[in-house]
């Protein structure tokens, strides 16, 4: 093989696009997902579903991405509101998303919720709740969009699940007044969930992988940021000085729906700066 061979990429300048890729992002409508879909419809995307379980919330961040002056004309975001908790919900979610597309191309499965509460009296009800949504609802999701997720897939443009989980499944989460167990078990799950589903799906021609993010200022994230000591300290311990920011996230998925990951799986990312490797506060 002569060097000219050995180095020659085809189509780098198309690497990391997503031209005419249709995606669907659970949790969509506002913090990570919404900060995904916003990387996706502006990589090139022509369809990006946005599902969560409040119609307004839906509605509103679809108009917010539909005002991007970044996507491709006639790209669109689709608001398809459900509650990814429950099975009737997500039947209906595959319906409504199959009326106007015969497949989808990336399924980023972002939904989750959180609890945080001491250990004596951390509550039942919530440790299901947070258990269900993180990791049953997750498989489901992708069970039921399996066959839109095959429907074009082929070993040379494989489809892709991306699985939100979070360092609190790679590490230690919060303990304490504040400590989230569930959370941390069920993102755990969730890694593992993607491995065993990278193994499973791939043969099927999609890809299953998995990001970790640390602390990114959100709705969700807010209250465990501020009972850690605020932004300022948490930015302070991060070895690279700061939380996560939009982009971040963005460029994440943008990456792992694109040709240019085509050859991961069953992988998990940490986007965190460096701090689960450094240890607890």
């Amino acid at each position: 093989m002569s060097v000219d061979e050995q180095i020659a990429l085809s189509n780098f300048s198309s690497i990391f696009s997503l031209e005419g890729k249709v995606a669907v992002v659970t949790g969509g409508s506002r913090g990570l997902g919404l900060h995904a879909a916003s990387g996706l419809l502006q990589a090139g995307c022509s369809k990006v579903y946005i599902t969560s379980r409040k119609k307004a919330a839906c509605n509103e961040a679809v108009a917010a991405l539909n005002a991007l002056p970044g996507k491709q004309p006639g790209a669109q975001a689709i608001s398809v509101p459900a509650d990814s908790s429950d099975m009737k919900e997500l039947d209906k979610l595959v319906a409504e998303v199959s009326n106007t597309t015969d497949h989808i191309d990336i399924l980023f499965a972002n939904a989750g919720a959180t609890w945080g509460e001491k250990f004596d009296t951390h509550p039942e009800n919530k440790f299901s709740k947070v258990m269900d949504l993180n990791v049953k609802s997750v498989f489901y999701t992708i069970q039921k969009f399996t066959p839109l997720l095959t429907a074009k897939a082929t070993i040379t443009d494989p489809s892709r699940v991306i699985i939100t989980a979070s360092v609190a499944g790679i590490g230690i989460g919060a303990i304490g007044e504040h400590s989230t167990p569930a959370y941390s078990a069920s993102k755990a799950a969730a890694i593992h969930l993607a491995k065993n589903l990278a193994v499973e799906l791939g043969p099927r021609h999609v890809l299953t992988n998995a990001i970790a993010p640390g602390f990114f200022p959100s709705k969700m994230a807010i209250g465990l940021i501020e009972a850690k000591g605020g932004v300022k300290r948490l930015e302070k311990y991060s070895p690279n000085g700061r939380l996560g920011k939009p982009e971040d996230i963005a460029g994440l998925v943008v990456f792992l729906g694109s040709r240019a990951s085509s050859h991961l799986n069953g992988v998990v990312i940490p986007t965190d700066g460096g701090a689960v490797i450094r240890g607890r506060l």
